[in-house]
């Protein structure tokens, strides 16, 4: 993993979009993170490549705050998903977590992720909430917590 530079800017949005297509069809439009500018949070160190070859397979955007990091977006390229690369997306955010002194991280999904939400809750992950999405009428929002033990 690495973290994301300004000529990635196309890498990250058409992993994004690919990621997400599934879900186009199901919300009736683009779900959040395809929406997203990603330079700013270039800018800001929040995107982070898993790359080889120069290719990007996966990526995660996060943000750090004083008391958790935050996850806004995991996306896996369809050609390398059901390989794990979800997993190790976490498990890379649990590790900068760890580093940052971090004592949890928290992430918000669409409740009709279903798929997403096992995972999540597979992984350890639990729902804290659930509540309206202010910039999608009608869509609820799934709010998730994980403890970063020592």
């Amino acid at each position: 993993m690495r973290p994301a530079r300004l000529e990635d800017l196309a890498a990250v949005q058409s992993v994004t979009e690919a990621a997400y297509e599934p879900y186009r069809t199901l919300f009736g439009g683009p779900p959040l993170p395809v929406t997203e500018d990603y330079a700013p949070r270039i800018l800001r160190d929040e995107v982070w490549l898993r790359e080889r070859d120069e290719v990007v397979s996966a990526l995660a955007v996060f943000e750090r705050h004083a008391d958790h990091l935050m996850i806004f977006s995991l996306a896996v390229a369809p050609a390398y998903q059901r390989q794990g690369f979800g997993i190790e997306l976490l498990r890379f955010v649990d590790a900068k977590a760890a580093e940052w002194g971090l004592p949890e991280v928290r992430l918000y999904t669409n409740s009709r992720m279903e798929r997403n939400i096992a995972l999540y809750r597979a992984y350890g992950f639990q729902e804290t909430g659930r509540r309206p999405n202010p910039y999608r009428s009608g869509w609820t929002l799934v709010d998730m917590t994980k403890s970063i033990k020592d």
